[in-house]
C-alpha cells in the first residue's frame, strides 16, 4: 500500500511537470514572461555623454515649417555648422532621414557637396521585407517571410560620398522593441550593416579604437538590446532649428555622437521599448540606445529554451514532490528559497551576459505552492472530519470537540468540576446470557447501549465510557449546561421508560426480560484526561462518581436512586420516595439519605 502510493505521487509529480513544461513551451507566457523580463532586467543607466540627439522637434517644424516642405539644403546646413571647426567636430554624425530618389538639383547638390566634404556622416537606408516563395536549386521551395523585397538607400551621388546603414527595426510579437539587426542580406548577395552599426565605427575609428563589438545574433542577425537610456535620455532638448541658428555651441559634440532625426509625434516615428512600456521612445533615440549598447559591448546571450524547458521540467517535479504533505512553515520557506533564488540567479546571468526567462519557475512554483497548500488543507479537513466522526462514536461528540478546539486538551490533568453523574447497569443480564448464543447476547447488548446512549445524548449528556453492560454519563463537562442535575435525573426516567418496550420484545422473542439498575449523584469531581501520555481517558473521578456507582449497584430493577443532594437540588420539580438509611453504601457513614425518583412533578 505505502509502495502505491509512493508511485502515485511521482506520477502526479512527473504530470505536473509535463503539464507545466508544456504550457511554458506553447507560447501562452510569451506576453506576461517577456512583460517581466523587461521589468527585471532593463534599466536606466549612467550615460557617458558621448552620444546626443538632435531632434527635428515641434520647435523646429514651427519655425521652419512643416518637415515635407524642408529642402534638402537644411541638412547641408546642419552638416556644415557641425563640422565648421575642425577641432571640435564630432566623431560621427548619424542621419536618421532617408534621402531616396531625387528632388532638385538645388536642394540635392549641396547636400552632396556638404556631405561628401567630411568623413563622419553616415546617411540611412531602409529594406522592406514580405513574405515570398523561396525556390532551392534542389527543386524544394519554401515560404519565407523575412523575404527583402525592396531596398531603399540614398540617391546613387549622395551614397558614393557616404556611408549607408539600414534602419530597421523589427517589434517583437507583442509590439515591443527588444532587439536590433546587425545586418541585412539583400537579395543580390550583399550585406547592409545597421545604421547604429556603421556610426559605432566610425566613433571607433576617430578615437583609434578596434571595432571589435560582435553582438550574438540569431538567424536573421537580430540581437537582444540592453537599453541604457529611457526616453529623452539622449535628447537634452537640442533643437534642429536651434543648430540652424548656431544657438549650440559646436563644441559640445566634439568628439561625440550625434543623431539627427525626427522628435515630433506628428512624424510618426516612434516606437514602444523594452525599457518603458509607458512612454513611447522616438526611431532616433532608440538608435541612439543601440549605439550605446555596442560601444559598451553590453551584448546578452539569449539562452535557448531547450536548457531551460529541462530547468523547469526538474524544478515543478522536485516542488510537486516536496510540497506534498508538507507543513505549511516548511513550504512557504521552500517557496521563497525557490522564487527569490531564481529571480536573483535570473538577474546574475544577465548581469554577465545571459538572458533567462524570469516567469517560468517562479511563476509555476507559486501555482503549484498554492495548489498543493490548498490540496493539503482540504485532504486534512476531510482527514479531520473523519477521525471526528470516526472519534465521536467512542467519545462523546462534546468532548471530541472541546479537544479539537483546544489546543492543551490531550494534555493530562483535570480540574475541580461540578457534575451530575448517572451509571446504569442492566439487571439479570449475566443469567440470561448463559441460556443465549453469543450473536444473541451481543444483540441484546447492543440494543440496550443504545437505548442508554440515545437517552443521554438527547438530553446533552457526555457519554463517558461503556463497562461492561454499565454506562457511565456525566452532565455539566466538558461544556457547562444549565440545569444540568435535572437533565442527568431525565435521562434515568427516560431510560426506564425506553427500556419497557424493549423489555417486552426480548419477552416475547427469548421468553426472558431485564432491567435497568439506575444511580444518579451530584457534587464535585475532578474531570479532565486520565491515564498516560500513550493512553488516556477523558473521564470524571472523585467521590461524587464513585457514590453515583454505589447508588447504582444498589439500585433494583427499573428503579432510579438518588442521593439527597440531587433530591434538594431539584426539589418541587421530581416525585421522590424517601428510603433513608436503610441501605447502606460502601464507603458512607450512617444517615447517608436515599431517595427512589418516582417521576416528574409535570406528570
Amino acid at each position: 500500500m505505502k509502495h502505491l502510493l509512493e508511485t502515485k505521487r511521482i506520477l502526479s509529480a512527473l504530470l505536473v511537470a509535463v503539464l507545466a513544461t508544456a504550457i511554458a513551451a506553447s507560447g501562452l507566457l510569451y506576453r506576461a514572461d517577456s512583460a517581466l523580463d523587461d521589468a527585471l532586467y532593463q534599466e536606466a543607466k549612467a550615460l557617458d555623454g558621448n552620444i546626443f540627439v538632435i531632434g527635428i522637434d515641434a520647435r523646429s517644424l514651427e519655425e521652419l515649417g512643416p518637415f515635407q516642405t524642408w529642402g534638402r539644403s537644411y541638412m547641408a546646413q546642419a552638416i556644415d555648422v557641425l563640422n565648421a571647426d575642425p577641432n571640435c567636430k564630432p566623431a560621427a554624425i548619424g542621419i536618421d532621414v532617408l534621402y531616396a530618389g531625387y528632388t532638385e538639383e538645388a536642394e540635392d547638390g549641396p547636400l552632396v557637396e556638404a556631405l561628401g566634404r567630411y568623413d563622419n556622416v553616415v546617411t540611412a537606408s531602409a529594406a522592406n521585407f514580405a513574405s515570398a516563395l523561396v525556390t532551392e536549386e534542389d527543386g524544394t521551395f519554401y515560404m519565407e517571410d523575412y523575404f527583402v523585397d525592396s531596398y531603399d538607400e540614398p540617391f546613387p551621388e549622395l551614397a558614393a560620398v557616404t556611408t549607408t546603414g539600414h534602419i530597421n527595426a523589427m517589434y517583437d510579437a507583442d509590439g515591443i522593441m527588444r532587439h536590433a539587426i546587425q545586418k541585412i542580406e539583400l537579395p543580390d548577395g550583399s550585406q547592409v550593416n545597421s545604421f547604429a552599426y556603421e556610426l559605432y565605427r566610425k566613433y571607433c575609428a576617430h578615437h583609434g579604437l578596434e571595432a571589435d563589438a560582435a553582438p550574438p545574433v540569431d538567424d536573421r542577425h537580430r540581437w537582444y538590446v540592453s537599453f541604457s537610456g529611457m526616453p529623452g535620455a539622449y535628447y537634452d532638448d537640442f533643437s534642429f532649428s536651434d543648430l540652424m541658428n548656431g544657438n549650440i555651441p559646436a563644441e559640445i559634440f566634439a568628439d561625440a555622437i550625434v543623431l539627427i532625426g525626427p522628435y515630433a509625434t506628428g512624424l510618426m516615428d516612434h516606437v514602444m521599448t523594452a525599457i518603458d512600456h509607458s512612454e513611447v521612445m522616438y526611431g532616433v533615440e532608440y538608435q541612439a540606445n543601440v549605439v550605446d549598447a555596442l560601444l559598451r559591448g553590453d551584448f546578452k546571450q539569449e539562452v535557448s529554451d531547450l536548457p531551460q524547458l529541462a530547468a523547469l521540467f526538474i524544478v515543478t517535479f522536485l516542488l510537486t514532490l516536496l510540497f506534498y504533505k508538507q507543513r505549511i512553515r516548511i513550504s512557504t520557506l521552500l517557496w521563497v528559497v525557490t522564487v527569490g533564488g531564481y529571480v536573483a540567479a535570473a538577474k546574475l546571468f544577465y548581469e554577465n551576459g545571459y538572458l533567462l526567462h524570469v516567469l517560468w519557475i517562479p511563476l509555476f512554483a507559486t501555482i503549484i505552492y498554492v495548489a498543493l497548500m490548498a490540496y493539503n488543507y482540504l485532504k486534512a479537513a476531510k482527514e479531520r472530519r473523519q477521525i471526528t466522526n470516526t472519534f465521536k462514536h467512542y467519545v462523546a461528540p462534546e468532548v471530541v470537540n472541546e479537544l479539537l478546539k483546544n489546543k492543551d486538551a490531550l494534555e493530562l490533568g483535570g480540574k475541580l468540576t461540578d457534575i451530575a453523574c448517572l451509571f446504569v447497569d442492566i439487571r439479570g443480564f449475566t443469567p440470561m446470557s448463559e441460556l443465549l448464543t453469543p450473536p444473541q447476547v451481543v444483540e441484546i447488548l447492543n440494543r440496550y447501549l443504545d437505548l442508554t446512549s440515545r437517552c443521554i445524548m438527547q438530553n446533552g449528556g457526555t457519554l463517558d465510557k461503556f463497562v461492561g453492560d454499565a454506562t457511565m454519563a456525566i452532565f455539566n463537562a466538558p461544556l457547562p449546561q444549565e440545569d444540568y442535575i435535572y437533565k442527568a435525573v431525565k435521562t434515568a426516567l427516560d431510560m426506564v421508560e425506553g427500556s419497557k418496550a424493549l423489555s417486552d420484545e426480548l419477552q416475547e422473542r427469548f421468553g426472558r426480560t431485564v432491567q435497568f439498575g439506575i444511580g444518579v449523584h451530584c457534587g464535585q469531581a475532578v474531570v479532565g484526561n486520565i491515564g498516560a501520555a500513550i493512553r488516556m481517558d477523558y473521564t470524571a473521578i472523585g467521590d461524587t462518581v464513585n457514590t453515583a456507582a454505589r447508588l447504582e449497584s444498589n439500585a433494583p430493577g427499573g428503579q432510579i436512586l438518588i442521593s439527597r443532594a440531587v433530591a434538594d437540588a431539584l426539589e418541587g420539580r421530581i416525585k421522590v420516595t424517601s428510603l433513608g438509611d436503610s441501605i447502606k453504601l460502601k464507603g458512607k457513614s450512617a444517615g447517608f439519605e436515599i431517595l427512589r425518583v418516582d417521576g416528574l412533578m409535570e406528570e
